[in-house]
């Protein structure tokens, strides 16, 4: 598996909510609409409502009819990354393009902050699977957890959510968020669900805290504590993830991955042991060799959340990779 070359395409990488994802990066590291308290890549770097081209469309699709003649298919080809995807304005015309290239199902990772903008919602229209989020039931909690650009107001996030999954001809659905302190309450539960209802979406997914937060005071629930708030959502209701993970990933994969490809993996998204290896094909033995290779060499580090042992690259690198 030779990810040489690849500067817009990550992965296959782990997905709590989409088995092994091909990834797909729309804007360059941190640029976002959102500051939230639980993000895993860090603070951002800029906040934004503009869309343009970030990142150009044609040079995504030449590395992605690369990636496909691989023979590693996905479950999923994810547009998400290291920012609000739907900030790149040319989003629409790829999902276009993608789906004309290849029969696997195209999925959109996004905060939802831009779905009351109307060629937000159309440039989204020939996608399989969006998962936007709502974090929140009030604007003050709004603020508190995901800290918007100025012109996301809360009005206007719900509003873009109810009329996205009304008209929108593919699965929707909607991650809810919850952080212990905040929204991990049945009654801060409750104002979220109710809003819910109001969106209508096909499926929700509650999640919470698992990867190394940007502030430390965002707190992970339990699952027993998920477990026990899922009763108040309506329709059909997940924990992201499903049961708990183990670490005793044993496949295997016809290609061979060195510590590049793991650096880049790790560039997007903190990772444990396991999580390396299933994204990447390889045993969990092989996994840990590389993994203890790149901490002794300082290139990576290793940090706990939840009783868990996540491997992230340093600032530096963070840095280099997404100038």
């Amino acid at each position: 598996m030779n990810t040489k070359g690849y500067h817009h395409i990550y992965g296959p990488v782990p997905s709590r909510r989409l088995g092994r994802s091909l990834g797909i990066d729309l804007v360059p590291f941190k640029i976002c609409t959102y500051d939230c308290i639980y993000c895993q890549l860090g603070r951002t770097t800029e906040k934004t409502v503009t869309r343009k081209e970030y990142v150009p469309i044609e040079k995504i699709l030449t590395e992605l009819e690369r990636k496909l003649g691989e023979e590693d298919t996905p479950d999923y080809i994810s547009l998400a990354g290291s920012g609000e995807p739907t900030l790149n304005k040319g989003i629409g015309e790829l999902i276009f393009k993608i789906k004309k290239m290849t029969g696997i199902p195209v999925a959109v990772l996004t905060n939802g902050s831009l779905l009351w903008m109307n060629e937000v919602q159309d440039a989204l229209a020939p996608a399989d699977l969006v998962l936007p989020s709502l974090d929140a039931g009030d604007e003050n909690l709004f603020q508190q957890i995901n800290r918007p650009h100025k012109e996301v107001t809360f009005d206007r996030l719900l509003k873009g959510l109810c009329v996205f999954t009304k008209y929108f001809s593919g699965a929707a659905w909607l991650e809810v968020f919850l952080t212990a302190g905040l929204t991990g309450t049945p009654s801060a539960a409750e104002k979220i669900a109710a809003l819910v209802r109001q969106i209508g979406p096909a499926r929700i997914q509650l999640n919470t805290v698992c990867r190394p937060p940007v502030e430390k005071f965002a707190l992970a629930l339990s699952r027993q504590e998920l477990i026990a708030l899922k009763k108040i959502f309506p329709g059909q209701v997940e924990i992201a993830g499903g049961d708990e993970p183990t670490d005793t990933y044993s496949g295997a994969t016809p290609f061979r991955v060195g510590s590049g490809e793991i650096l880049e993996l790790l560039s997007r998204r903190p990772c444990t042991a396991d999580d390396v290896a299933k994204g990447l094909g390889i045993h969990i033995t092989e996994g840990l060799k590389h993994l203890g290779g790149l901490v002794t060499a300082g290139k990576i580090k290793i940090v706990t959340t939840g009783g868990r042992n996540y491997y992230t690259i340093t600032e530096k690198k963070r840095t280099d990779n997404h100038e």
